[in-house]
């Protein structure tokens, strides 16, 4: 990691704020809105992910629901790529691709249109946590279903402490998956 790599985590691990004992209690929360409201950090966090999407040679931007889009959208927009949503079920119009995965009370579904990319498209997916990984493999093997290809993926933060990253490794197919910080 680079001294501006590390100055960035610092900056950026600054403005998260723990909310214990939420959404339940023993559940440690990051939340990420004090981030999002220091122009300073929000702007260096923008950079950073269109940075990483130019080097990578993306030609979209991928923002996973919600907090994804919020993160990826500016990002696509500072790097001059277009910005594409991964929603919940029955969330978009038209055609949509769907991937089902398995949570630990049940499952859900991902969609994206399936006009969104062109084949062979270099998509750079970005989000604002990496837990479990769960919502990140199926997205990536949705973006996979549409013919476009994984430039990497980027997440604000990762839960170092879960097996996240572990379980990405099959939905990745050799491309970088980043973390700006790691909890």
């Amino acid at each position: 990691m680079t001294v501006a790599d590390l100055a960035l985590a610092e900056l950026l691990n600054s403005r998260i704020r723990d909310v214990p004992d939420y959404p339940k209690p023993g559940v440690l929360f990051k939340d990420i809105a004090p981030l999002l409201a220091d122009a300073v950090a929000f702007a260096a966090l923008t950079d950073a992910l269109a940075g990483r999407a130019k080097a990578l040679g993306a030609t979209k931007v991928v923002g996973l629901e919600a907090r994804g889009f919020v993160l990826a959208a500016p990002a696509a927009y500072a790097a001059g790529l277009g910005f594409v949503p991964i929603r919940k079920k029955g969330k978009l119009p038209g055609e949509v691709y769907g991937q089902s995965y398995e949570l630990e009370y049940g499952s859900a579904t991902l969609e994206v249109q399936c006009d969104a990319f062109v084949p062979g498209e270099k998509v750079l997916v970005v989000d604002d946590v990496l837990a479990t990984g769960g919502t990140l493999g199926a997205s990536l093997d949705l973006v996979r279903r549409t013919g476009a290809e994984l430039a990497g993926v980027v997440v604000l933060m990762e839960l170092g402490f879960l097996p996240g990253r572990e379980r990405l490794t099959e939905h990745l197919g050799g491309a970088p998956l980043e973390a700006l910080v790691l909890v």
